[in-house]
């Protein structure tokens, strides 16, 4: 049996993916994209998407981190979303949870 050593492992994948971003960069060929959406003040969750915002950052994909307030509407929410899938420029979105109850109230 042979043990993985996950960090090792880690590591050598996102070096692996640094240089096809720069790669891809320099053919002027499109970067990934990740947008995060995060609702309230959850410490797991703002550690978590901590992390993925380092990690883009740490292979060169763009990303945006949007924050919203505990009072968010459901359709505010909702509207954001849909407005991430229309735009060509995004390739992942990540809506973090848990978040707090939200209202149907328009904002």
């Amino acid at each position: 049996m042979q043990i993985l050593d996950g960090k090792l492992a880690a590591q050598a994948i996102k070096e692996d993916l640094k240089i096809q971003v720069a790669q891809s960069a320099v053919e002027g060929k499109k970067i990934p994209h990740l947008a995060a959406i995060l609702v309230g003040k959850n410490g797991g969750s703002e550690t978590y998407v901590a992390a993925k915002v380092k990690a883009c950052e740490e292979v060169g994909f763009k990303s945006t981190l949007i924050r919203f307030e505990e009072e968010i509407s459901e359709r505010k929410l909702l509207d954001t979303i849909d407005d991430l899938n229309r735009d060509p420029d995004v390739d992942g979105i990540l809506v973090q949870l848990p978040f707090p109850n939200i209202s149907g109230k328009k904002k």
